[in-house]
């Protein structure tokens, strides 16, 4: 401000008259003006230069803040350690500095002072926007926000001093948390809300608002101070995480409905051609799907012939995404421009790898096969794939016609022909029980090596999982292999096929098993060959098999027993532990399968038991 110059003499002595010191500076550092208490307070004239006119620790405390107030242009205040010590505030202006100086009030010890400053930084540098509003204005002005206010908004404080906060709402602002506050208010309450607030520049940010009233000695409502806090994150994270959970439930009900539905059907279906036509059928009546077509590949020409359809479109088994989804094993989509399908998913049908076809499934909506849809979808094909694997490899043990095939393997890939060729042995294949887990354990007779020979040669294949002797006599040992899925035995399996005999030389090795009629003998065969090397298919031959075979009596008995049971029944026989006299006792059987010796004998009299009840015709059990 411009300070009245000698001249005025009013002006000059009203502020003379002032009772606390009254200093003015130019941009220079020159007194232009003091008044009395001022020049007794600082021994200084007019015209005089700081801090030459007051080299001491006060004219260097005034100039320091005089600098600063000047720089940031806005008022200063500080201390002044005279006697008695002064509060002083600099007021910067265009022609330089004006500096008031008033005694501390009895209170305002150097304690109370430092407080002060403490919790006026504090609230200056807190990392929550804090603004306090005038209460004993109507519309609750706001007359400070600090810096963590101007950061999260935008706005600078001389842009909002005066207005009311409710320039951060908009458009999509919660009228019901808009509300909350202002009911808050007027019953001159705390509040906290969450609310889409806006920016400076239009961008939206959640803000967690909370408003606290702030009261005098009488009680009196004076400000309202308000805490602003960005939680955009966190609800972004919501959001998503609701996002996720609805995206979850929707694909559920789809699971449990179409995947549902298939499921019961297929179950009931007593051939593949039942399957096929009950899963057609159940997928055209959920929307949006309005067609399905399941198709087979043939193994001479590698096209694909259409077995079973549903709906009143036209299949296309020469459609690209067809040959694509039975080439890579993977869904693919792809979108029609015809009438009555958007869209069409190709989706190859196996079981481990073993291939079944393709099931072809049109949408009257092109983007019908989202991320989610596909999920539903896989989980489709696996249950199709798994009930036709089912269906075959049950029809291979009640069938009447078969087809024999008999391999020869001459490499060292299978884990039989390494010990022959190593151990110089004579092998032969027993039984072998599926686990749960997909493992297979499966039993051989090894003549003309010991067991630590053997055991030394499968320590380090990985066709091997665990390896034991459960029985000797004379040169010939009984061992039990735990395989992993995918060996050979299981592979077999999966292509229909039931192991007959396995035996092993050091000359040669042979493999019989049995087949349906229309397994597909030929892509085992492909497999086996990419599988194993010096693979080769040494016959392959129909037969009639008898309307009652030993395995048919095997089979309906392992359907009765469980697994412990089987195994023990398997140990037990295998072993010699029903010869006499016995070469191994009860109590080391049950070792080998990590139980008790009474629980070994329970397990192995309720197979006897079921034995014989199914050897007699008994159903008992």
């Amino acid at each position: 401000m411009d300070i009245p110059d000698e001249s005025h003499t009013g002006a000059s002595q009203a502020l003379s008259r002032l009772s606390t010191p009254l200093l003015a500076l130019d941009s220079d550092w020159r007194v232009t003006y003091l008044n009395d208490p001022a020049r007794e307070l600082l021994g200084v004239g007019i015209d005089e230069r700081l801090p030459s006119a007051l080299p001491t620790a006060v004219g260097e405390t005034i100039l320091d803040h005089a600098e600063t107030a000047i720089r940031n242009d806005r008022t200063e205040s500080f201390s002044v350690a005279t006697d008695p010590r002064y509060e002083a505030t600099a007021h910067p202006d265009a022609d330089g500095v004006t500096v008031l100086f008033r005694e501390p009030t009895p209170a305002a010890t150097e304690d109370v002072i430092a407080e002060l400053d403490l919790k006026e930084r504090a609230i200056n540098e807190a990392p929550v926007g804090i603004t306090i509003a005038d209460a004993e204005s109507g519309d609750q002005p706001l007359l400070y926000v600090n810096e963590a206010f101007e950061e999260l908004t935008g706005y600078d404080f001389d842009e909002v001093q005066g207005h009311n906060c409710r320039f951060l709402q908009g458009e999509h602002s919660d009228a019901d948390a808009v509300a909350a506050m202002r009911d808050a208010i007027d019953a001159e309450e705390p509040v906290s809300v969450e609310l889409l607030n806006y920016r400076k520049d239009g961008t939206e940010f959640w803000n967690r608002v909370d408003i606290a009233p702030i009261r005098d000695e009488t009680g009196t409502v004076t400000h309202f101070v308000g805490f602003q806090t960005d939680i955009s994150e966190r609800k972004r994270a919501e959001e998503a995480a609701h996002h996720r959970a609805t995206e979850l439930e929707h694909l559920l009900e789809r699971i449990e409905g179409l995947l549902g539905d298939v499921t019961s059907e297929v179950v009931e279906a007593p051939t593949r051609e039942a399957i096929e036509t009950a899963v057609c059928t159940q997928v055209t009546q959920v929307e949006p799907y309005n067609f399905a077509w399941i198709g087979e590949r043939d193994v001479r020409t590698d096209a694909v012939e259409v077995r079973t359809v549903a709906g009143e479109c036209d299949p296309d088994p020469d459609h690209p995404i067809v040959t694509e989804a039975l080439e890579t094993g993977e869904l693919q989509v792809d979108t029609l421009g015809i009438e009555g399908c958007a869209a069409v998913a190709a989706l190859p049908i196996s079981y481990h790898d073993t291939e079944y076809g393709v099931l072809a499934v049109c949408a009257t909506k092109a983007d019908a096969f989202d991320e989610r849809e596909q999920v539903v979808l896989r989980s489709l094909a696996r249950a199709i794939g798994s009930a036709i694997n089912a269906r075959e490899t049950r029809r291979i043990l009640i069938a009447d016609s078969v087809v024999e095939a008999e391999f020869s393997f001459r490499g060292s890939d299978l884990f039989f022909v390494d010990i022959a060729d190593r151990a110089e042995a004579d092998i032969s294949y027993l039984q072998s029980t599926n686990r749960e887990d997909g493992s297979v354990v499966s039993f051989f007779s090894v003549r003309g090596a010991g067991p630590d020979d053997v055991l030394d040669i499968v320590d380090d294949r990985d066709d091997v999982l665990d390896a034991r002797p459960v029985a000797e006599q004379d040169d010939e040992t009984v061992f039990e292999f735990v395989l992993p899925s995918g060996t050979l035995v299981s592979t077999m399996s999966d292509y229909g096929g039931k192991t007959q005999t396995i035996t092993a030389t050091p000359d040669e090795s042979r493999v019989l098993a049995e087949f349906p009629q229309d397994a597909d003998v030929r892509g085992l065969i492909e497999r086996l060959k990419e599988s194993y090397s010096g693979t080769e298919l040494l016959a392959y031959r129909h037969h009639e098999r008898p309307a009652k075979t030993k395995q048919d009596f095997i089979e309906s008995l392992t359907d009765t027993l469980t697994e412990r049971q089987l195994t023990s029944l398997q140990k037990a026989y295998v072993s010699g532990f029903f010869d006499w006299p016995r070469p191994v006792t009860g109590e080391e059987l049950a070792e080998s399968m990590n139980i008790s010796r009474s629980t070994f004998h329970e397990h192995l009299r309720a197979a006897e038991r079921k034995l014989c009840a199914e050897f007699f015709g008994d159903g008992s059990q």
